[in-house]
């Protein structure tokens, strides 16, 4: 049987899983939800640089990507973030969408699956 790894697990969910050299990792939220979607994408990317370098990977390995904005209308402001944090890394398939989010103050969730 192929080994799953899990880490940062708690009672909901797991940070990140990895299975066959795929990364899943848990959909990212900022935690100081006092600032604007560009420090709160700046967490977030933070985070998932942290869970996929946890996992022997980097965003250059990412495939695919899911956005989650509170207001539609933060997507250039969070792009903006998103494309310096990029660079040249190659670009993963992405979905971006406005969604109602678990609390009013988070702006930006983003969920990420990369290869190693």
């Amino acid at each position: 049987m192929t080994k799953i790894t899990r880490n940062a697990s708690n009672e909901i969910l797991s940070n990140s899983v990895e299975y066959h050299n795929f990364v899943f990792c848990a959909g990212m939220t900022a935690d100081d939800l006092s600032q604007d979607i560009t420090g709160q994408t700046r967490q977030v990317i933070a985070k998932i640089d942290a869970a996929l370098e946890t996992n022997g990977t980097d965003k250059t390995r990412l495939l695919t990507v899911q956005i989650w904005l509170k207001d539609i209308r933060d997507r250039d402001a969070m792009n903006k973030v998103w494309v310096e944090w990029l660079g040249d890394a190659g670009r993963p398939a992405r979905a971006c969408v406005e969604a109602n989010m678990a609390s009013s103050r988070h702006l930006v969730e983003i969920m990420v699956m990369a290869c190693k």
